[in-house]
């Protein structure tokens, strides 16, 4: 409920947009800036599993709501790690 209250007050002001899910690739610029550190993370990761731009920016929506639920502001690699780890499961289709 936490995460939702600070999604709710992140987009404020953009009436069509309520959650991270909902980001356009504009507003993932915006809302979920990284450290260099984190980029280079993502690049290898997007490199080593053959990742899209498009999955690339799932990764930063899913790291961005993992900050959010642990609280933090910013998005920082252990939460891009995260992420990145959810995603590995979702294409080794883990669950299924």
């Amino acid at each position: 409920m936490q995460a939702r209250k600070i999604q709710e007050k992140r987009f404020q002001d953009h009436t069509q947009l309520y959650t991270n899910a909902r980001m356009s690739s504009t507003m993932t610029k915006v809302f979920c800036p990284i450290s260099k550190a984190g980029q280079k993370l993502l690049q290898v990761a997007m490199e080593k599993l053959g990742l899209s731009a498009r999955t690339y920016e799932r990764i930063l929506k899913v790291a961005r709501t993992i900050a959010d639920l642990a609280g933090s502001d910013y998005i920082s690699e252990v939460h891009l790690a995260e992420a990145i780890q959810y995603r590995s499961l979702d294409r080794s289709g883990w669950g299924s």
